[in-house]
């Protein structure tokens, strides 16, 4: 077999930067930053694969980007697991696929880790996961995208699965003061929207300074088999309150 050929940390940590911040120049609405994520937010994203090292799971990632995550997750990838990665930006899908070709615990021979060239509205499969993901720049989105993402997740969960994803500090903020009206409303649309979902599903909220830019992380929690009515979203409930409005008129 032919071997690997070893690339530093370093070197690597320095073309994924320059990869990163290309992508983001040419098209900063869907790539939604100037840097791949640190360690300690990929640390935090992956935390449930440490708390369940030993036991099989079905893994989705979706907006990998250059593999920041990804590798966070081939390195806690247990026997057994299955990873789906999904990717729309294809400089970065080809980079993904090969660092699944040529990262060490997989010896280009395994076939449960998949890297999809695709947005996550696309995707296609019968697979319900332990554990998603999101690397997705939420507030780039219309409100409404983000609340079919969302409720999406959750379907594609298995019940009591997790749900992680991450938001930068203060670009509301920062939007509010560098961009038009209509767009900082937009944003502050789209948080509301998450703020509806963390209301219902979340369990844990961390913030990652030392990331560029720093970020928040939050963890949810689909419903358990039981539970009435679990894919309620925020859209739902206000549809509902104003049809309960109206016929009380």
């Amino acid at each position: 077999m032919t071997p690997v050929p070893t690339v530093s940390k370093d070197s690597r940590g320095i073309s994924d930067a320059v990869a990163f911040l290309a992508e983001a120049a040419r098209d900063f609405r869907t790539t939604g930053a100037i840097a791949p994520s640190s360690k300690r937010l990929a640390g935090l994203l992956t935390d449930r694969l440490k708390e369940e090292a030993r036991k099989p799971l079905a893994i989705l990632e979706v907006g990998a980007g250059t593999g920041s995550v990804t590798r966070a997750l081939l390195d806690l990838l247990s026997p057994g697991s299955c990873l789906d990665v999904v990717e729309a930006n294809p400089k970065f899908a080809q980079r993904l696929r090969h660092l699944t070709r040529t990262h060490p615990r997989l010896n280009g021979s395994m076939p449960q880790v998949q890297v999809h060239q695709s947005y996550i509205q696309d995707l296609r499969t019968e697979r319900r996961y332990d554990l998603i993901v999101s690397g997705l720049p939420f507030t780039n989105f219309e409100p409404e995208q983000v609340d079919d993402i969302m409720r999406q997740y959750l379907s594609l969960l298995h019940p009591g699965g997790t749900l992680t994803y991450f938001a930068y500090i203060g670009t509301r903020r920062l939007r509010t003061l560098t961009s038009r009206p209509a767009q900082a409303a937009r944003h502050a649309a789209v948080e509301r929207v998450l703020a509806g979902y963390q209301h219902a599903h979340a369990t844990g909220c961390w913030s990652v300074w030392g990331n560029l830019p720093p970020a928040k992380v939050w963890q949810l929690r689909a419903p358990r088999t039981g539970v009435a009515d679990p894919l309620v979203s925020p859209r739902d409930t206000a549809a509902r309150t104003q049809e309960k409005a109206g016929g009380r008129r």
